[in-house]
């Protein structure tokens, strides 16, 4: 089976391309490297298209000259901050783009699509953990993108039958355990890397945002969630579409958080190494917990975490980072 992976170059979609290949996926990595980094291209990836989904002709051309099966969409902006200081960037590329590849699906009849999603579509959370039937309302650009989508794809099932899972995740974080793959964002906005990075190079200082949360050391909690537990999860969700022809809208998380003092303390633990970091205030639109049911996934998909203890998260990050 032909998989394209859109932003297959990128953190998580070069993750997910890597498991999709172990268990015998033809795996498609299309990519303009805006952001995406070939040294992330796994082995045994079948082929890699640089193309632009902001053109949308050359895209159609791409899925007519390759008989494709299923979609995972994970090529999109990211950063919360920069989507409040430039939505049309982000409704451009997280948008429009989107619909692109659904219209090259549409003209080539490819019914199985994998999306991308965020935690960032439910807002300021009412209820922890979170579960899938919290109300969405996204207080930044880039959670907005990510809810229009989502109905999009309800939109595009009810008219056209296409038939889609949107994985809303929490915080991704670590790195392959075979030090093969790891974080790449150019700039880093997360917070393990940049702790990990702060420590590698004397020169790059480490900022914490907001220390005056409602929370029990007043930084803010999130849950973090092993790449790699992340990428199983698409798998799963494709096997389990393909099996139920069921639409889903499913949490990755792990039902537990950890305080940005919390995790300065466990990598000081794990590396050895003193944390050095200037506290600045919050970023607008930074919420103080964000936390997931993962009941759903676990018990639709039987998913199983296997790397996403916080120890283990933080030492395939560091073995990551110091091997580059």
């Amino acid at each position: 089976m032909t998989i394209l992976v859109s932003g297959g170059a990128g953190y998580i979609g070069s993750h997910t391309s890597k498991a999709l290949i172990k268990q015998g996926f033809q795996t498609i990595i299309l990519d303009n490297f805006s952001s995406g980094k070939r040294e992330l291209i796994p082995k045994g990836t079948y082929k890699v298209i640089e193309k632009d989904l902001a053109n949308k002709n050359s895209i159609i051309q791409t899925f007519k000259e390759h008989s494709i099966r299923a979609v995972f969409h994970f090529a999109s902006l990211i950063q919360v901050g920069e989507s409040y200081n430039h939505p049309h960037k982000y409704y451009s590329a997280n948008l429009i783009n989107s619909l692109n590849l659904l219209e090259a699906m549409l003209r080539t009849d490819v019914k199985y699509f994998i999306f991308s999603s965020s935690a960032a579509v439910y807002g300021i959370p009412k209820q922890i953990p979170i579960r899938e039937s919290h109300q969405l309302n996204p207080v930044n650009p880039y959670g907005k993108t990510k809810q229009m989508v989502e109905t999009f794809l309800q939109d595009y099932n009810r008219a056209y039958g296409l038939k889609f899972v949107s994985l809303r995740y929490f915080n991704a974080a670590g790195a392959d355990p075979d030090t093969e793959l790891g974080e790449m964002h150019d700039p880093e906005t997360h917070l393990i890397p940049n702790i990990l990075l702060s420590l590698l190079h004397k020169n790059r200082n480490l900022e914490i945002y907001g220390t005056d949360f409602p929370t029990k050391d007043g930084t803010a909690i999130r849950d973090y969630i092993h790449v790699t537990d992340l990428a199983e999860a698409h798998v799963l969700a494709l096997k389990y579409l393909i099996k139920s022809n069921k639409n889903e809208l499913i949490n990755l998380g792990t039902n537990k958080g950890y305080s940005i003092r919390e995790i300065l303390k466990k990598t000081e633990i794990i590396t050895g190494k003193k944390v050095s970091f200037k506290e600045k205030p919050r970023r607008k639109g930074d919420v103080a917990v964000l936390v997931a049911s993962r009941e759903k996934a676990q018990n639709l998909l039987g998913w199983k975490l296997k790397y996403s203890d916080i120890d283990t998260i933080i030492q395939t990050a560091w073995a990551w980072h110091k091997k580059r």
